[in-house]
């Protein structure tokens, strides 16, 4: 499974582009475990949203699973292309799968390079 080098992870397998205005989304280990993703709630643009809260939702022919946001500030945007279609989380998790950006108002906290996201998932793939 390939994680990108030029992002950030959190534990909860969300993936993070950028810096002042940050790109979300769900990694592709989170996908695989998901199965087909069938459902995706997001916060709305202009909503407040705290690092390590859930701030969402994404629901699969497996489950339901809550998506946190790996950083605080504020929703500038948010991608109808996965509320429309969400498998493209299963198809596309770091391009057009991204999930909602956010402006950072608060230093991120403790995200993840690749290397040390790959030691987390490593012997859980299913």
């Amino acid at each position: 499974m390939t994680i990108p080098s030029e992002l950030s992870y959190t534990a909860e397998h969300e993936w993070v582009r950028g810096e002042d205005v940050v790109t979300v989304g769900i990694t592709a280990y989170a996908a695989d475990q998901l199965g087909d993703v069938v459902f995706v709630q997001l916060p709305e643009a202009g909503a407040e949203v705290s690092a390590g809260e859930p701030c969402g939702e994404v629901e699969s022919t497996k489950s339901v699973s809550d998506v946190y946001s790996p950083v605080t500030g504020e929703i500038t945007d948010v991608n109808p292309a996965v509320t429309d279609d969400p498998s493209l989380l299963n198809s596309d998790p770091y391009g057009e799968g991204w999930l909602f950006k956010v402006r950072v108002t608060e230093e991120p906290g403790d995200l993840l390079d690749a290397d040390a996201y790959a030691k987390l998932t490593e012997g859980s793939e299913s």
